[in-house]
């Protein structure tokens, strides 16, 4: 793809087709994949006919001329220099709650985040002091789950059929398990208070993973928790008895309502550790 918008497929390296489309300006909430984007705004989508050979989609991310990007939750902030410091660290789930929380804690805290969906905790291995950088933290409310438990295929397909025996979850129970104690233990080192923010429910008939995994995936991390003391902001039982007023069908995101309510809880307990 092009700056001006000129898209090139190019199958066994020979050009497929093309068209011309305009530029994204801003990364979809759950990033791109190929065959879907769950979530995000092109939604389920099947490829017409099948592809025969091997396809290879290559992503380029250009300047913007002019003005700057439009404000989103990835967009870094500027700090107000009175004002304590918070990280609030997760996937797409946080990536919608982000905003809200900025706006219900404005004037109250700078609140931050990667930019970039957090994703698994093996993610969270390879990149955490990249976020965390070498300024002081006050807060870090964080998550990892809906990416390590979603099932994987083979070769690295997304979101793949649990039911498949080849298909296997992208971070298994006990090295997420192991994962987690090991990015707690780097977060401590900042001195930052932490808040653990269990994963959300996966509801019946969600692509790629399976409903149930997300309370197997808390019981493990709240073994670490109780190990460090370190506070539950329970999103996962407030959505698990409220879905149907802030969830989607057969999708682990939230309607922009349901993570609005979402951010009034994150802001509550991220303005209760600051006034500790």
């Amino acid at each position: 793809m092009t700056s001006e918008g000129d898209v090139f497929i190019s199958i066994n390296n020979k050009l497929s087709g093309s068209g011309k489309v305009a530029p994204l300006k801003i990364m979809p909430i759950d990033g791109l994949a190929v065959g879907s984007d769950p979530g995000g705004s092109v939604g389920e989508y099947e490829p017409e006919y099948p592809i025969k050979g091997n396809a290879q989609l290559n992503l380029k991310l250009l300047p913007l001329k002019g003005k700057s990007a439009t404000k989103g939750p990835l967009q870094q902030i500027k700090d107000e220099p009175d004002l304590p410091r918070v990280l609030i660290i997760g996937d797409s789930i946080s990536i919608g709650y982000t905003i809200p929380v900025r706006e219900i804690l404005e004037n109250f805290a700078n609140v931050h985040r990667p930019p970039a969906n957090c994703a698994s905790t093996k993610h969270g291995l390879g990149s955490i002091n990249e976020w965390l950088g070498n300024k002081k933290w006050d807060v870090i409310h964080f998550n990892w789950g809906l990416h390590d438990l979603k099932y994987m295929g083979p070769k690295g397909e997304n979101l793949a059929d649990p039911n498949i025996p080849s298909n296997k979850q992208q971070v298994p129970i006990e090295e997420y398990r192991k994962n987690l104690d090991q990015l707690v233990q780097t977060m401590k080192k900042t001195g930052a208070k932490l808040i653990w923010r269990n994963t959300t429910p996966v509801p019946e008939g969600s692509k790629g993973r399976l409903v149930g995994d997300s309370g197997k995936y808390n019981k493990a991390a709240a073994e670490i928790m109780v190990k460090y003391k370190i506070p539950t902001n329970d999103l996962y039982s407030f959505s698990k008895e409220n879905w149907d007023e802030v969830g989607r069908k057969a999708n682990v995101h939230f309607t922009s309502q349901g993570s609005k309510k979402l951010a009034s809880l994150v802001a509550e307990s991220i303005a209760a550790e600051l006034k500790r």
